[in-house]
């Protein structure tokens, strides 16, 4: 018997593995996910997602059960001192560009919703129990044997295999590709607990202290500790492993009450629902794909929390990943166009790493003196963590699909925002619910607009792109808020090329410039079957 053929498989059923089943789905593709354990784990891990992050769950059409399971940040992200004071505050705040804010929930029912999602979809089926033992890669497929409790092994074949397998990724071992290291370790016992009251979610003895925010790190030399939420209902703390102690004496039961009982948290008000050591390292693959095979997710990098990037950073890959698989799956790009994923994601994550190993360098700090001289540092800085981090770079796309050519490279390789919009019949929503999934021309010139879908019609399609206006009278979409007219002039731009995962691929001053934005897209996505007019003025 032949062996079952898919398109993709994707071994793993975590959030990023069943994020890339359900985008791939949604597109039309037959996805086979494989995970190894016969039921979801029932307790938490990730627990935090960003605005970015919550517009790919719209993406997927999940917004309404997502927001469900999810509790929303409605302060800002602080880090203390042991007395109290402020050393840095990141802005969490629930009015951001993506029209979404800094969320908190449980991962199992994270991944409760989006297993229900996929296994709805009749071109996507969700395996548990499924082990992958064996890969074998030829020109044309891969042939992917796995074990279950039901047959001691079966094959199947697929065009790409996903590994979403976690941080002992068998599609990286597979792959043969290195890690590169940033050499910082530092063992954590997680706590996750269920409180039977709500509280200000300070230690005992901290009354003539401001109070804390919902979330906040306390940088105590005598015991570098994290305070977050878990979710709704949910709360999580974090303790440094400190000199002498073992692994094994932190990862108790018993320890983990005597570190809560300085928080004034008890079995009596207090349900303890997890306790686990973890050690938080820094590293990423040198290649996320090699030729059938593809990684996303901790299979690809892990990274300290400190900064809540590391599912968000796996999302970041589906997005990026999918709808490129998707042209090539389809024939409309060869496949070096998924080259681009590894090039683009490797230097955004890399943003995501630095963040993280310098908000680790601030928490992780065990010697007085040396807490001593960072407080004063960062108390001078006045909490601006443009002053008191050491970060510089700010989150872009390395090379691949943006704009190179002068004129077109502002932005691009940045995330756009999405305002809201109204149509002609008065329907106001975000960008995204309006226009659909896809990559989208913004420009608020409709005479531009008209030219550009008439004269070169087969090479928006052929790049997929759609065009919209943006404006008052005579446009497709009307800027209400008047947010997208004040993005546009702050900018300094006429028009704005979106990706399908809602980054720029580039942008023009001068609406003249469209046809140029359209020739550089479509020329970027290693198109194999409508060649690339010349462009005309």
């Amino acid at each position: 018997m032949q062996p079952e053929l898919h398109d993709v498989v994707v071994v793993g059923a975590g959030p990023v593995g069943l994020a890339v089943g359900r985008l791939l789905g949604l597109q039309g593709h037959d996805v086979v996910i494989l995970e190894r354990w016969p039921e979801p784990y029932g307790l938490p891990r990730a627990v935090v997602f960003d605005d970015e992050i919550g517009r790919a769950f719209q993406s997927m059409g999940l917004s309404d059960e997502v927001k469900a399971i999810s509790e929303p940040v409605h302060d800002s992200y602080e880090w203390r001192n042991a007395q109290g004071r402020t050393l840095v505050k990141i802005p969490w705040e629930l009015d951001r560009p993506c029209g979404w804010g800094t969320s908190f929930f449980s991962q199992p029912e994270l991944e409760q919703v989006l297993a229900d999602a996929v296994t709805a979809m009749p071109n996507v089926r969700l395996r548990r129990g499924a082990e992958v033992v064996q890969i074998h890669e030829t020109d044309d497929d891969v042939l992917v044997t796995y074990t279950s409790a039901v047959t001691k092994q079966r094959r199947i074949r697929a065009r790409y295999v996903v590994g979403c397998d976690g941080a002992n990724s068998f599609v990286r071992q597979r792959m043969g590709v290195s890690m590169v290291d940033r050499g910082f370790f530092f063992d954590w016992l997680v706590v996750d607990t269920k409180p039977h009251d709500e509280a200000d979610w300070a230690p005992p003895g901290w009354d003539d202290v401001d109070p804390v925010p919902q979330n906040w790190q306390m940088c105590d030399p005598a015991r570098p500790t994290t305070v977050v939420s878990g979710g709704p209902g949910r709360r999580r703390w974090e303790f440094m492993r400190l000199p002498g102690e073992t692994r094994d004496s932190l990862n108790d039961p018993a320890k983990a009450w005597e570190l809560l009982a300085a928080w004034g948290r008890t079995p009596e008000n207090t349900d303890l629902e997890r306790h686990a050591v973890y050690t938080f390292g820094a590293r990423w693959a040198d290649a996320w794909n090699k030729g059938r095979l593809i990684l996303a997710g901790d299979a690809a990098h892990q990274m300290p929390p400190f900064a809540g990037q590391g599912m968000c950073s796996g999302m970041r890959d589906a997005a990026n990943l999918s709808w490129k698989l998707d042209r090539v799956l389809s024939g409309r790009s060869g496949p070096a166009l998924l080259d681009s994923y590894t090039s683009e994601r490797t230097r955004h994550l890399q943003y995501a790493i630095a963040m993280s190993v310098a908000l680790g360098n601030v928490i992780c700090v065990l010697d007085p003196e040396l807490a001593a001289e960072r407080d004063a540092r960062m108390l001078a800085g006045g909490a601006d963590p443009a002053k008191v981090l050491p970060i510089t770079e700010q989150p872009v796309l390395g090379s691949g699909i943006v704009a190179t050519a002068e004129g077109l490279a502002g932005l691009a390789g940045t995330h756009a925002p999405q305002f809201p919009v109204e149509t002609a019949e008065g329907y106001t929503a975000l960008l995204d619910d309006v226009v659909g999934y896809g990559a989208v021309l913004l420009t608020s010139d409709a005479a531009a607009a008209a030219r550009i879908g008439e004269t070169h019609r087969s090479l928006l399609d052929a790049a997929n792109v759609r065009v919209f206006t943006i404006g008052s009278e005579g446009c497709d979409l009307e800027d209400s808020t008047h947010a997208w007219s004040r993005w546009f002039t702050d900018q300094q731009i006429a028009c704005v090329l979106l990706r399908p995962d809602h980054y720029v691929f580039g942008t023009a001053a001068a609406p003249e410039r469209l046809t140029d934005l359209v020739h550089g897209y479509h020329a970027a996505l290693a198109p194999i079957s409508v060649a690339t007019p010349v462009p005309t003025a």
